[in-house]
C-alpha cells in the first residue's frame, strides 16, 4: 500500500462505525446483493445545468498574456481545419496549453470535445478518466454533475469499441455509484463482472466497500475475503474486514487482521494509531 492512504485508513476506520452502520439503524434485509446497496445510496437532487460556454470564457479570460496568445493562435487554426483529425490535434494543443496553467476544469473541457472527435479508445479513456477525478473533487455541484455525463459518455464510447475492458467498466461504474442518483447502474455493471471473472479484486474490493456503505456486513465480508484468498497481504480488503468481524461482534478475528495490517504495512504511526484502535474495543 501507498504511503499517502496510512492517514486515511486511520481516518477511515475511526468512523466507519458511524459512517456504515450509525446511520443504518435497521438490519439489512435478504434482498439480492444490489438491491439493498442502491436503497441505501444517498439521494441525489439535480441542479440547474451548467453553463459550459460560459464557465469555460470566464477561466481563458484568467490566462497570462501570453497564454492567451497561444489560445487565440490556436482557435485561429482551429478554423482553418476540417478534419476530425486536425480538430483533435488542436483541441488536445489547447487542453495541454491549459493543462498547463493549472486551469483543469477548461482543459478537461478540450479534452473531452478532442475525444469525441478522435473516437478512439486511448483518447476516451484519458478523458473519461480525467473527468472522474473532477467529479470527485469539483469546485461545484454543478461541475460534478457535467463532469459526471462527461465521464460517463466518454467510458459508454470507449466500451462500444472494447467491450471487454473490465478497467473502464470499472470506472464507468465508479461514476454511475459516485456521481448520480442511479447507483444501481454502477452496481449491475460490478455484479457483471464478478459473474465473469468471480476473482477480479477492484470488483470486489469496490462491492464490498459498497456493502459496507448499506449495513450488508456478511455480504461486505463475502467480497472482501474473496480478495484476501487471492492477494492475502491487500490492506484495502484486510482493514474493512477486520472492521466488520468486530462490528459482528468477532473481536478476536478483528485483532488477528488489524494486527497482521501492522506487519504488512510496517509504519510505526499506523501501528501505534492501530494498537490505540485495537485496546478501544478489546
Amino acid at each position: 500500500m501507498r504511503s499517502g492512504h496510512y492517514i486515511t485508513i486511520i481516518a477511515a476506520i475511526g468512523l466507519i462505525a458511524f459512517m456504515y452502520w450509525g446511520l443504518n439503524t435497521t438490519p439489512p434485509n435478504n434482498q439480492p446483493e444490489g438491491a439493498e446497496m442502491a436503497a441505501n445510496s444517498d439521494s441525489h437532487s439535480h441542479t440547474a445545468p451548467l453553463s459550459v460556454d460560459s464557465m469555460i470564457t470566464a477561466i481563458e479570460n484568467t490566462l497570462p498574456e501570453h497564454a492567451a496568445e497561444d489560445l487565440a493562435d490556436h482557435k485561429t487554426r482551429l478554423a482553418t481545419v476540417d478534419t476530425d483529425s486536425a480538430k483533435y490535434n488542436i483541441f488536445k494543443a489547447i487542453g495541454d496549453l491549459l493543462l498547463e496553467h493549472k486551469q483543469f476544469v477548461a482543459a478537461i473541457y478540450y479534452y473531452t470535445e478532442g475525444a469525441k472527435l478522435d473516437n478512439s479508445e486511448k483518447s476516451l479513456n484519458f478523458a473519461g478518466r480525467f473527468n472522474l477525478e473532477l467529479m470527485r473533487n469539483a469546485p461545484t455541484l454543478q461541475v460534478k454533475e457535467w463532469a459526471t455525463q462527461n465521464a460517463i459518455s466518454s467510458f459508454e464510447r470507449s466500451l462500444e469499441i472494447n467491450p471487454d475492458n473490465d478497467t473502464v467498466k470499472m470506472a464507468l461504474a465508479s461514476a454511475y455509484v459516485d456521481g448520480t442518483g442511479q447507483p444501481m447502474q454502477g452496481i449491475q455493471i460490478l455484479l457483471g463482472i464478478t459473474r465473469k471473472d468471480p476473482d477480479n479484486v477492484p470488483a470486489n474490493l469496490m462491492l464490498g466497500q459498497l456493502s459496507m456503505r448499506s449495513g450488508q456486513t456478511d455480504k461486505a465480508i463475502s467480497r472482501f475475503e474473496t480478495v484476501l484468498k487471492i492477494e492475502p497481504e491487500n490492506t484495502e480488503a484486510m482493514l474493512p474486514l477486520a472492521e466488520a468481524y468486530k462490528n459482528k461482534g468477532n473481536k478476536q478475528k478483528a485483532i488477528e487482521l488489524f494486527e497482521k495490517s501492522k506487519v504488512i504495512i510496517d509504519n510505526p504511526q499506523f501501528s501505534s494509531d492501530i494498537d490505540e484502535y485495537i485496546n478501544s474495543f478489546k
